[in-house]
């Protein structure tokens, strides 16, 4: 006759006996030994530690494709309200094909036609080192041409010079064509990884949504989806900001390469505003167009590009960018700033969305500690 007592399996207890047995214990409830749970733990702690090291690469890839999907989310959801039926496939196929308009397709004729330029200084380069390079005839009419020229004829006229210069600066290395286009596959791939990570998100965001939360409640509790649900907050607002600030740059910019008579201003200005969530990048694009206008020996409408551009740029990125994302996030001008900039720093151009959404996280501990906001650490707030 079964025991009416007997514990389900897998069901262990402690014994007062011998340790450890299988049964019920005093209060009916699974009760596993002190040190089976610090081996579980610690077997998680080297599972975890071994899974990232081995997808450490495509890193960068997954967490763009997880930052890009909280931040179309909403948008997705409506859709699917809209249109049930598209909700397993088309609709995230849709989106995936929007970003990959959007965003992926401009960065790789850009990319293209950089490896392109590079492909050919790169050949130019190894001519030069095999040949070494004339001296130009303007040199001898500059000021302090008698000396520039036997410099020249010394140091770059022979391939010898050449090698001499580069062992003098060891530091500097010239990537070759098959280097650049190594390089140039590798972040196509990644590109492909984040669109794939996209992809999936959107299609199975709800099950993952479940599962992270009851992860996060079982692992910190309340508190824990608190920040959970702030930092995607954060994320979307970064990501907004990064949109709407660029598309704003991109038509202010545009306009001012058109007045000034920049050829293919509509292009340049696309770049601008694509090229604005980058470090730097919108000041490459707009450096740009003001060397195609000095180029076309119109100096003094490049300067007032680049003058105009400049300040557009700086007010956008210190000003603009941080109000939106603190509008979004509750977060203080100068905490946003140096959240964006830190980031960058130390993650690199993720940390762009990473830097706002811990700063965020914290802030919003911060304000249930010391009583201001009401949550789980401070469930008595007014």
């Amino acid at each position: 006759m079964p025991d009416e007592h007997a514990a389900p399996p897998g069901t262990w207890t402690r014994s007062e006996q011998d340790g450890v047995s299988d049964g019920p214990g005093a209060d009916g409830v699974r009760s596993d030994s002190a040190w089976q749970g610090k081996a579980a733990l610690a077997a998680v702690g080297i599972l975890l530690i071994a899974a990232i090291y081995t997808l450490r690469d495509f890193l960068p890839a997954l967490g763009w494709g997880a930052i890009l999907a909280a931040s179309l989310w909403p948008l997705h959801v409506r859709a699917a309200q809209r249109w049930p039926a598209g909700r397993g496939l088309i609709l995230p196929a849709v989106f995936t094909g929007a970003v990959m308009l959007m965003f992926v397709i401009p960065l790789v004729m850009v990319a293209s036609a950089v490896l392109h330029d590079s492909m050919a200084v790169s050949q130019w380069v190894e001519q030069a080192q095999a040949q070494g390079i004339p001296v130009p005839d303007i040199l001898g009419h500059l000021p302090f041409g008698a000396r520039l020229v036997p410099w020249w004829q010394a140091t770059l006229a022979t391939p010898e010079g050449i090698d001499r210069l580069a062992r003098q600066a060891p530091h500097i290395r010239l990537a070759t064509g098959e280097h650049i286009l190594g390089l140039v596959s590798h972040r196509v791939l990644l590109l492909v990884f984040m669109l794939l990570t996209l992809f999936f998100i959107l299609r199975d965001g709800e099950r993952v949504a479940a599962a992270l939360g009851v992860g996060t409640r079982r692992a910190f509790g309340a508190a824990g989806l608190r920040v959970a649900e702030q930092a995607v907050t954060a994320v979307r607002g970064t990501v907004n900001g990064l949109i709407v600030v660029g598309f704003g740059q991109g038509v202010v910019m545009g306009g001012a390469y058109a007045i000034a008579g920049v050829p293919h201003a509509a292009l340049f200005g696309f770049l601008t505003g694509l090229l604005s969530a980058i470090p730097l990048g919108a000041g490459v694009a707009m450096a740009l167009a003001a060397a195609s206008l000095l180029a076309a020996d119109q100096a003094m409408a490049a300067a007032l590009v680049f003058a105009f551009g400049s300040v557009v740029i700086f007010v956008a990125d210190h000003f603009v960018r941080p109000a939106f994302i603190g509008g979004a996030t509750r977060l203080p001008f100068l905490w946003v700033l140096l959240a964006i900039l830190g980031g960058i720093e130390t993650w690199g151009l993720i940390g762009l969305v990473i830097g706002p959404a811990l700063v965020a996280a914290l802030m919003l501990l911060w304000r249930e500690w010391v009583g201001s906001a009401r949550g789980p650490l401070n469930p008595s707030h007014p």
